[in-house]
């Protein structure tokens, strides 16, 4: 399978703040699998580090409420230009994200708040009709796999 991935889930320090969000355990799984490692925020123009930012009405405006809308906007436009070349079978997302957040987002107020939404990339890949994960559910879904071959095996 090939996988767009969230660059900081791998390990790149390419988060707001120069971190990352390293997760061992999706490496491990990714393990034999082609992934392309992407960071919308980068690849639309924006530094490391950076103030945090977070969505208001589908605006992208940090914690000094500057507009960055235009630079995540061009990251977003990058991997899907980049998706139509690769054509990767689903793509695996950092959440809360304003870029990559799936089902929760941080709500705009920059005081830890999560509430239903989508980052900007997130919403344009549903639209066009990607298969996406956050980390969690792509574990659970491929462990379940993983348990259900095992089970299988053992019946016969």
């Amino acid at each position: 399978m090939k996988y767009f991935v969230s660059a900081c889930l791998m390990g790149k320090k390419c988060k707001y703040n120069g971190g990352d969000n390293y997760d061992p355990d999706l490496v491990s799984l990714l393990k034999d699998d082609e992934i392309i490692l992407i960071c919308p925020e980068t690849m639309g123009g924006l530094p490391i580090p950076r103030n945090p930012v977070e969505l208001n009405d589908n605006r992208a405006l940090d914690s000094d409420g500057n507009d960055y809308t235009f630079f995540f906007l061009k990251g977003v436009e990058s991997v899907i230009e980049k998706s139509k070349i690769e054509n990767p079978d689903a793509f695996i997302l950092q959440p809360r994200s304003p870029s990559c957040g799936f089902g929760l987002i941080y709500d705009g107020t920059f005081s830890k708040t999560l509430v239903k939404g989508n980052g900007l990339l997130t919403q344009k890949l549903l639209e066009k009709g990607c298969k996406i994960y956050n980390p969690n559910t792509f574990k659970e879904e491929n462990n379940q796999s993983i348990t259900s071959l095992t089970i299988d095996r053992e019946s016969k």
